[in-house]
Parts: C-alpha cells; structure tokens; sequence
C-alpha cells in the first residue's frame, strides 16, 4: 500500500491485493506452496494408509516361519539379496508411503531392541489395521477402536504371563542342553533344513563368552567368518578371532605367544616437522642407511627381547622391518580395522601401543595357538585359545556355496544369539507355533463379551488378529488354514493350551501338535515387544485423518534411465 494515501492503490499493489483475496476464498490448495500434496476425509487419508500397510504386510507374510518363501530384493546400488529376514528386507526396500514406512520404523525398533520378532510386528500390525478397517465402514469412529486396542493390547501382554510353559532356573544357566532348547524355535523359522548344524554352535559359541554375571552377555562377543566353500557342516567355533588375512612373513604357527600390538607404522620413525639431510658423498649416504638401519634393528630387538613372539599392527609395515622380524624369528599380522583390532586386544588381553619399541610385560597379550589356516581359496590367521585359557570372544566359522547362502546363515545366527540376549534378561519362554497366540484370542474375545460400549467391537477384532500368526504358518506349511485354526480352537478349549500348528503334518487331523516337546518356545520378551509395537503402530496410523507432502527438494533426477532419450518415444 501506499505510504502517502493510503485510501490510493498503486496498479501493482491491486493485482496482488486481488490475488491475496482470490487465495483466501479458494481455502486449503492454495494454504500451501504449489506442487504440495493434500490428503484428506475417512476414504482418502485413513484408507489410503490401511492399505498401504496391508500390501506391506503381505510382502512379509509369507516370509513367516520355517517354510517362509524368500524374497528377492535389488537395491538401488544393484546388489543383490535372497532372503525371507524381515529386517533385511525392510532395510533393503526403499518405502515410500508414510503410513507405511511407520511400520518400518516399528519393524527396525524390534530388531535393535530384541533382535527377532521384526517379521511379527509388521503381520500383527497390518492385520490389526485391516480388522480396524472394517470397523470403519461400519460407521465407528476412530476414537472408539483405539480405545479397544489399548485395552486389548494391555490385557494381551499382562495375559502373556500367565501363558508361560518354561522359566529356566539359574542353575540350569551354562548347559549346553539348555541353551540349544532356548535358541531352537527362533533358528527353525530361518534355517529349517540346517537347524541340527547351526544350533549347537551357537550353544558352544554362547557357552564360551558367557559372563559369570549373565545379564552381562554381549551379543558382540560371538562373531561370525563367513568362508566361500564346502557346505553347512564343514562349519566350526573358534574360542578367539579369526582375521581374514594371511601373516606378514613366513612364520606361520605360534604356541603359547606374547602379543604385541601396535597402531603405530613398523617402519623407519617420521619426525613431526620436516628437516632435510644434505649428503656430499657415497660413504655418507652408506653411513646414514647403516643408521636407519640399526634404528629398526634396535627397535625390533627391543620387541623381542621383552618376550614377544606375535606383533600385530594397523599401519604399514616396510621391507627393512619385515627382515628383521624375519630375524628375530616373530610371527607378524597386519590387520586394516581398527574395529578388528580392538577385538584382538580384548581376545588377548592387550594393550594397544602407539609407539614402536619394548612392550612392558604387564601391556602384552596371551593367546595359546595362533596359526595360519587355508579354508578353500582363503587364508586366514586364527587366534585361539585352549580350554583351559578364557577367552571374552568366540567366532563361528561359518562354510557355504555361495554368498547368499552365508549372508542367510548369519542372519540365523544373528537371531539365535540374540535370543540368548533377550532370555538372560528374563528367562521365561511361551509355547510357539501359533500356540500362545490362540491362547490370547480366546483370553481377549471373553474379556470383549463382557465390555459394555462400542469398545467391545474393537476388542473382538483384536483378538481375531492374532489368528494371523497361525493362519500364516498354517497356509506356508501348505495346509489349509481354516481347517487347522479350528482345530487348534478345539484342542485349546479342551485344555491343551501348548497345542501349536505341526508344520511336518501330512493330515490334517495331525496338524495341531504340543511344540514343547520338540522344543518350539518363543521368549517372552520377544513377544511382549512385538505386541506393545505393532499396536503402537497401528494406533498411530488410525490416528492420522489428514496427510500433507511437500513438494521433494531439488529437480530432476539424471541418470536413471538407461539407453538414448529417443528409444521409449
């Protein structure tokens, strides 16, 4: 507006003035910057999210359990992955729809804080999003279903308590026995066919690390090489590291070593400010290598007269040191990681040195056998320790075809481990098979029957979801789920509360089975997990009536396509 009339508009001034009105009147579209994308009402906004977590859902169902198909996953940097592991998939996947990508979140928070489970809160969260759904066509109102599932959901995890069919007692803690029935169940939903291989390396690894303090237990300590070559049973446990690189020298076995290690370079010392050496002639330029020389030697004399039978280094290590290692007859590792090298210190007890020289006795590490093994194309330098030595870390040397392979058998590894993770911290296991989850729907519909209100729905659809788990297993072990979900109902209602679904069943009739004689149980922990974040997740969803996206940043993207511009006109 003018500063000097105000009642006067400049031509200028009137066409914005106009524009600014038009907006006003015109509401939410032109509220925003151009290109942002508004959502709104029960259709759009709240469909739209239920079925965007539905179709997530159904990628990772039938991933779930032991005959869970793979999934075969390009990334955008064109790496490959073969793999029914739920975590795997959502990190690999590029979600973009946001209702779904809170799944994802849910999913990943399961993994970080108990290391299994995350395949079942994406199938309980995206069925409990689908029971929600047809609420609201009936007419009720978000608020309403919420109010039931919180209800629902804190009676499903106090419930799960009651459910509990084995608490291991402390002196049953250290048995080899004990720890293959706990890690059971979890590594048969990964890896069926080598459960029998897998499962009693995990128990030995676990066995070796295990603190006197049990809750304690560092999933870090048990570590996994992965060698290309040989099959399942060619695998092994190491009590200590095993480095993927061949020594230095030509010393390749050590017995009852002193280890040094250092972070320093094992060559000729830099000085930390330049200087230049003026040579005149030939016998000075002899004279000052002489000297360079009896520096290195006098630094590696130094080593070895402390005792020291293995040096360990991350930095580089020149010829002239090499020699005289040679000399002094040491065995010599160079290893890149200073991750792996801070897992050597703590396998034998070091210090790290940063300077080149003697080691005091009471900074050197220990380590029984330390010796170089071929393992099909690959040499590797194995660190270990004899029964009677303890040792704080243990690596499963695992042995398969092909990478794929490997990369499967880790993540069943991965899980077995954390489930002794999550079992030193409560020690109570559940029935599995689907068993605890039809305990659970019967326990949760009686409770709806008495609710007064429109909760009541609410609640009956939640206990319905968790006939999914069931179902899932039922339909990926090739039988007919409705048949085997009555079954189980039956069974349950004669007291039979352990009864689960007999993947191995050829009739139908055979189909429901007591799993905890064939060692089935599903921890405690996990579940209640499980349960508490796929209806976090599902509640936030149903709590979302509108979405507003902006426009992406930056223009558009180069590159992506392939071929001349012309050839798709």
């Amino acid at each position: 507006f003018s500063t000097e009339n105000p009642k006067v508009l400049r031509a200028g001034e009137r066409t914005n003035f106009a524009t600014m009105m038009k907006n006003m009147r015109r509401g939410i579209p032109n509220l925003f910057k151009s290109g942002t994308a508004h959502i709104q009402g029960k259709d759009d906004a709240v469909k739209r999210s239920i079925d965007a977590c539905k179709d997530l859902s159904n990628i990772t169902r039938t991933s779930l359990g032991p005959n869970g198909m793979n999934k075969m996953i390009i990334n955008h940097l064109e790496k490959l992955f073969v793999t029914s592991d739920a975590a795997t998939m959502m990190a690999e996947m590029e979600v973009q729809h946001p209702a779904a990508k809170l799944l994802v979140l849910a999913s990943q928070m399961q993994e970080r804080e108990i290391g299994d489970g995350s395949n079942y809160v994406i199938v309980l969260a995206g069925e409990l999003l689908k029971q929600a759904s047809s609420l609201l066509d009936l007419g009720l109102h978000p608020s309403e279903i919420i109010k039931g599932y919180v209800k629902a959901s804190e009676a499903a995890i106090a419930a799960l308590e009651d459910n509990v069919v084995w608490e291991i007692k402390e002196k049953e803690y250290g048995t080899r026995e004990m720890f293959e029935k706990a890690t059971y169940g979890a590594i048969c939903a990964k890896q069926y066919t080598s459960v029998d291989v897998i499962n009693p390396l995990i128990a030995e690894a676990c066995m070796t690390v295990m603190p006197k303090n049990t809750k304690n237990f560092n999933v870090d300590n048990v570590r996994v090489a992965k060698m290309m070559g040989g099959n399942v049973r060619h695998s092994s446990v190491i009590k200590g590291v095993v480095v993927n690189r061949d020594t230095e020298g030509e010393v390749k076995i050590v017995t009852d070593a002193k280890v040094a290690i250092f972070t320093c370079a094992i060559d000729t010392a830099t000085t930390e400010t330049k200087g230049t050496v003026l040579i005149k002639d030939a016998n000075q330029l002899m004279n000052y290598n002489e000297s360079e020389e009896k520096m290195i030697e006098n630094s590696i004399k130094a080593i070895a007269d402390s005792g020291v039978k293995v040096i360990v280094t991350g930095g580089s290590v020149g010829d002239m040191a090499k020699h005289f290692v040679e000399k002094y007859n040491m065995m010599l590792i160079k290893i890149l990681s200073k991750f792996e090298l801070r897992r050597l210190c703590k396998t034998v007890k070091a210090y790290p040195q940063v300077k080149l020289g003697a080691v005091p006795p009471e900074q050197q590490g220990f380590c029984s056998k330390i010796y170089v093994k071929e393992i099909g194309l690959q040499k590797v330098t194995v660190f270990e320790h004899s029964e009677k030595n303890n040792t704080q870390l243990a690596t499963i040397m695992l042995r398969g075809a092909t990478k794929n392979i490997l990369n499967d058998l880790e993540r069943a590894v991965d899980d077995g481990v954390n489930v002794i993770k999550a079992m030193v911290k409560d020690p109570r296991f559940l029935a599995g098979g689907g068993a605890s989850e039809i305990a659970l729907s019967r326990h949760i519909s009686s409770l709806a029957a008495k609710e007064k209100g429109l909760a009541q729905y609410a609640m009956k659809k939640f206990a319905s979801s968790f006939e999914i788990i069931p179902t899932t297993l039922a339909e990926n072990a090739g039988l007919k789920p409705l048949h085997v979900l009555t079954l189980l109902y039956s069974e349950h209602q004669k007291g039979n509360t352990n009864m689960g679904v007999d993947i191995e069943a050829e009739d139908i009739k055979t189909a429901a089975k007591d799993l905890t004689k064939s060692n089935v149980f599903d921890a405690l922990a996990t579940k209640k997990m499980a349960i508490k974040l796929a209806t976090d997740a599902a509640l936030t969803v149903l709590r979302v009536d509108q979405i507003i996206m902006a426009k992406p940043a930056g223009g558009p993207k180069f590159g992506q396509r392939k071929g001349h511009w012309d050839d798709d006109d």
